[in-house]
């Protein structure tokens, strides 16, 4: 910008003396010299001249950082420890996670001074997010659904919409399953089953070998004895796995009623469709697992993953609709707490049988269920990584090998 200045404050006068083929000569050089448009160098020629750069003195200011690099470290070493919520949630677990981490140790850093530490709690969530996504832009993969349609039983299970009226106590629980399948639906390959409460958030998982009915079967008895309160309502999707006679026996056998969501409509089961994305594939990721080694290692994440998700980690619930100032229709949302917090409010158990639940984390570190859940998430990786790769690179291989058959096919066409 200094050089365009310094050429079109020079030639200023002589273009506007100039004839008009001159101008046009003028204009040639000067879009020749500085690189510019030539109707950008015309209008820097004709408009106000610009100070000279030489004589330029630059009074901005730098507005100061507000928060520390120690600040920074800070939160992305917290970050971590939290398993890497979203700016949201992190504000609300730093009241919860700080003593916890301070007693436990995990927060003698050299960085996690006194300052750092009320510069993290003063920072909103917009400026965590900010902080944050160098971090987050290094992590991203995708997955295949595996979702079909059963025609069994399904005119004699009712229906359950997103636009139902919300149950108020615990006990209607969502279900569904994720394919653990990488970039090939070919072979056998695990599948994790997760069951989450509509009105608290409670979530539970476990991993199977395969869709059948019997896996199902003894998944959904397995995860319904974790669930501190009883099961009123099963809802899944109109997949072939859950719409079967035994699934539909035991769920009768145990007087729960069962119902489904709309095919093609995922808003109906919106609660376990985000537990999908942000537990099952954010604590598992996108490999291929078909060994009982892999199953066996994903099955003791899920324990310690529900451990910190239902105890230490907040969520929200949509409690209405607002208006903006330009009358659009606006959600609006409770404050955030763990699903052990809503489930105490609820008042569906007794003083005993809270003791009982919260027995569960005496004496817990949730830092150290993070270790752990990395730990095993890092054999997971050393036994998957390199398959799952592999099978990519042999699907694209295959697919260009086809290329031509298929290029020759659209030109006889």
């Amino acid at each position: 910008m200094a050089a365009r200045r310094q050429v079109t404050n020079k030639l200023r006068g002589q273009y506007r003396k100039a004839s008009k083929a001159d101008k046009s000569k003028i204009l040639d050089r000067v879009v020749a010299t500085t690189g510019m448009g030539r109707s950008s160098a015309r209008r820097m020629l004709t408009g106000p001249k610009l100070p000279d750069p030489a004589e330029q003195v630059d009074r901005r200011r730098l507005r100061p950082r507000g928060f520390s690099d120690d600040a920074r470290a800070l939160l992305e070493h917290v970050w971590a420890l939290m398993g890497m919520p979203c700016g949201k949630y992190l504000v609300i677990m730093v009241e919860l996670w700080l003593p916890l981490l301070a007693s436990a140790g995990d927060l003698d850093k050299p960085f996690a001074t006194e300052a750092a530490l009320a510069e993290l709690a003063a920072m909103s969530a917009a400026t965590v997010d900010r902080y944050l996504k160098p971090a987050r832009d290094r992590m991203r993969i995708k997955g295949i659904s595996t979702t079909k349609p059963s025609p069994l039983l399904r005119n004699s299970i009712s229906i359950r919409t997103c636009a139902d009226e919300a149950p108020k106590a615990p006990g209607v629980i969502e279900a569904d399953t994720v394919a653990h399948c990488g970039p090939t639906l070919i072979g056998e390959f695990a599948r994790t089953l997760t069951m989450t409460d509509v009105v608290i958030g409670w979530t539970e998982n476990t991993s199977i070998r395969n869709n059948a009915a019997t896996g199902i079967v003894a998944g959904v008895e397995e995860l319904r004895e974790r669930f501190p309160f009883a099961m009123v309502v099963f809802d899944s999707d109109c997949g072939s796995e859950f719409i079967n006679h035994e699934v539909a026996a035991w769920l009768q056998d145990r007087d729960i009623e069962q119902t489904r969501s709309r095919p093609y409509q995922k808003n109906d089961q919106a609660h376990v469709e985000s537990k999908n994305n942000h537990v099952v594939r954010k604590h598992a990721f996108y490999w291929r697992y078909d060994t009982p080694e892999e199953l066996e290692l994903l099955n003791r994440l899920w324990p310690l993953v529900s451990l910190r998700l239902n105890f230490f980690t907040p969520t929200k619930k949509p409690i209405g609709y607002t208006s903006t100032t330009d009358g659009r229709k606006k959600r609006i949302y409770d404050k955030p707490a763990t699903p052990w917090q809503r489930l105490q409010a609820s008042g569906v158990l007794d003083t005993q049988q809270l003791s009982v639940v919260a027995a569960r984390i005496d004496g817990i570190n949730p830092a150290d269920l993070t270790r752990q859940i990395n730990a095993i998430q890092m054999q997971l990786l050393d036994l998957a990584k390199a398959k799952t790769e592999a099978l990519d690179a042999a699907r694209h291989v295959d697919l260009q090998a086809l290329q031509p058959s298929i290029n020759r096919l659209a030109k006889a066409k």
